[in-house]
């Protein structure tokens, strides 16, 4: 059954609604949990292939323990496990019919992923480098990128919050990476997050460092309660352009175009395309006969009834480090229901944060204003460590 999301008064439910706010936490507990799994996987030696197989493995097992007795609700996999390494900046979950690849000690590797039930999703991703450990941190430009896209993502949960607006959040990135002698990837967005749309279709974009089309293009807006974003942030200390990458693409996500396709191939793929993934992105390695799949594939990108995610690299092969979490406004600020995983003492820095108004943001709560006092005091030691990271 094809999942519209536009076909009744039900799918318009926000997060004012109890189930659907439940919905989203659940999923948000998923994907944490899977990530933390996913992120003891990550040693010298292991493969790719096999972290990103277990990582969909364990949504998908996880997700199918909940709404057992409502056999139509939908549930799985909200964005399938990448593992994307050093200057491969994100997309990178490569089949079984790949060349293998292994992760080496002092690799940034980064970590995406989500889980949905009902159509609610959670999209996550994290940055760490292999073998980095309290004793031993990480340093140099892999470091820089990480602290700083660490304290641009705490910065930005900080900002999203009701009447407060998209170019606020662009603002703070570009001064933190300024920082850290870094550069967010030019143009990439961060969007609103609705039912079985990870990338909702509305002008609720959070760019950064925006190119001259996206100047003009993105529209300022201002954050409203009830609505959900997928915060996504990428730094380097590069200049900021990406390219695409060699790796042939392998996730993709169904639109909602129409085309009557010719190719039997490509009925049977298409059809399993909207039974199994409703409108959220995929791996062809979720398919058994790979060759079928390919074939099935060609014309459905073809006719633009999936979009593909390609690899994309730094244009220049510096490292890029991510961190992604998806954040619910609510009346009394804001709910972070994944990410926030990152250990600042792992990676070590000659830079800090130094503009006052950002190190004042970051030793602001990140709690709701209920949050206590031993909330509150945690906070502020993020600030303290930014200015000395």
């Amino acid at each position: 059954a094809v999942v519209s999301t536009q076909s009744t008064g039900e799918e318009e439910l926000t997060i004012e609604n109890g189930a659907v706010l439940t919905k989203y936490k659940t999923a948000g507990e998923i994907s944490n949990m899977v990530l933390k799994a996913v992120m003891e996987e990550v040693i010298p030696g292991a493969s790719v292939i096999d972290i990103c197989s277990f990582g969909d493995k364990l949504i998908a097992d996880e997700t199918a323990k909940h709404y057992k007795k409502d056999k139509n609700l939908k549930k799985g996999i909200a964005f399938p496990t990448c593992v994307s390494i050093n200057e491969v900046v994100c997309h990178f979950s490569p089949l079984r019919s790949d060349v293998a690849m292994t992760v080496a000690e002092g690799d940034l590797v980064k970590i995406e992923l989500g889980a949905h039930l009902d159509g609610y999703a959670a999209v996550v991703a994290h940055s760490m480098v292999v073998g980095a450990t309290l004793d031993s941190p990480a340093s140099g430009v892999a470091a820089d990128a990480i602290l700083a896209a660490h304290y641009c993502a705490e910065a930005a949960l900080r900002l999203i919050k009701a009447g407060n607006t998209n170019k606020q959040v662009t603002d703070a990135i570009q001064k933190i990476t300024d920082s850290y002698k870094c550069t967010p990837l030019e143009g990439m967005l961060s969007y609103q997050i609705k039912r079985y749309q990870t990338e909702a279709d509305t002008d609720k974009q959070i760019v950064l460092n925006p190119s001259e089309v996206q100047k003009k293009e993105v529209k300022d807006i201002e954050f409203a309660v009830h609505e959900v974003y997928a915060m996504d942030v990428f730094v380097t200390p590069g200049t900021g352009k990406t390219k695409e990458h060699s790796a042939h693409t392998t996730v993709y996500r169904r639109t909602e175009e129409i085309y009557q396709l010719k190719m039997k191939a490509s009925r049977a793929f298409y059809s399993d395309v909207c039974n199994r993934f409703t409108l959220m992105p995929f791996t062809l390695r979720a398919f058994e006969e790979e060759t079928k799949a390919k074939m099935g594939l060609k014309e459905c990108v073809t006719h633009e009834l999936l979009q593909a995610y390609p690899v994309q690299q730094d244009a220049t092969g510096q490292p890029v480090a991510q961190f992604k979490f998806t954040v619910l406004i609510v009346p009394n600020g804001n709910i972070r229901i994944n990410g926030g995983l990152f250990d600042p003492t792992l990676c070590k820095s000659e830079h800090s944060v130094e503009d006052k108004d950002i190190i004042e943001l970051l030793a602001q709560s990140a709690n709701r204003k209920t949050a206590g006092k031993k909330k509150r005091k945690k906070a502020k030691t993020a600030a303290e460590e930014a200015n000395t990271n």
